[in-house]
């Protein structure tokens, strides 16, 4: 482990850019992981952080502490509270973080649930329906351009480590990814706020792909163009919408409970 103490530290200039800088992430393709969870799903899924950072406080935690122990000496840096704290907008306490590669997803083809997630630009939504998805048992998410990096910090805490249990690819031309899986068989649902089919009663097929639009305007008309059928949450108690993390996350439960439903019959 390598203790430092300067601002002036190389490696500290580095990590703090890239903590402080949504800029310089996207640049070099690198993510920033906060805390425990994060750090230890990406060493349990992935493999070893190009960084991990923690400070000397953290260290006595014993979660930290054993994170720290599972990387190479080399790659493991140790700051006094105070460098810590100065790297950028973290969370209050969080004690350690990593800097490793934002990964690159190649089309995998052979899933069997599919989520299409058109301009969702908040950051907690994203990460909440990354997060869902990979509950629900989705292969690959596909993001448009116009959505918010899957990689940011913020992102990042809402998924709570579905990062690495998808394939997430990102600025994704839709309308052509949702023509490409019907050509393969896969049955595209367009998730709208009210006119559709009950999602309940919707036809599934032995491949879905669910698509999800924007917090305000919902999908754009090229992509419900070239889905199937256009399917909405039944909401007998009124409200006009749901918040679109949650409608995902009901969308995503509904087209997983008939899947196991009728795996079941079978």
């Amino acid at each position: 482990m390598t203790t430092i103490v300067s601002r002036q530290n190389p490696r500290y200039r580095d990590l703090a850019r890239l903590v402080a800088s949504s800029r310089e992430r996207r640049k070099t393709g690198r993510c920033v992981l906060e805390g425990e969870h994060l750090v230890g799903v990406y060493l349990d899924r992935r493999g070893v952080p190009e960084v991990v950072a923690a400070s000397e406080d953290a260290l006595s935690r014993l979660g930290v502490a054993e994170l720290v122990a599972r990387v190479p000496p080399s790659r493991a840096l140790i700051l006094p509270r105070a460098l810590f704290d100065e790297l950028g907008p973290l969370l209050p306490d969080i004690g350690i973080v990593a800097v490793a590669p934002a990964p690159r997803a190649s089309r995998a083809g052979d899933g069997d649930r599919f989520l299409l997630v058109e301009a969702i630009q908040d950051p907690g939504n994203l990460g909440s329906m990354l997060r869902s998805a990979a509950a629900f048992g989705v292969a690959e998410a596909f993001l448009s351009k116009d959505c918010a990096f899957a990689w940011a910090p913020k992102v990042l805490r809402a998924g709570q480590g579905a990062h690495f249990q998808l394939a997430i690819h990102e600025d994704a031309d839709l309308p052509a990814i949702a023509r490409d899986l019907r050509r393969d068989g896969v049955r595209v649902l367009a998730t709208v706020a009210s006119g559709g089919t009950p999602i309940d009663r919707a036809t599934l097929g032995a491949r879905v792909a669910l698509a999800i639009g924007n917090e305000g305007a919902g999908l754009s008309e090229a992509l419900r163009h070239e889905s199937d059928e256009a399917v909405t949450i039944p909401m007998p108690g009124g409200s006009e919408s749901l918040n679109v993390a949650a409608a995902a996350a009901v969308a995503l439960y509904e087209v997983a409970r008939r899947r196991v439903t009728a795996a079941a019959r079978r």
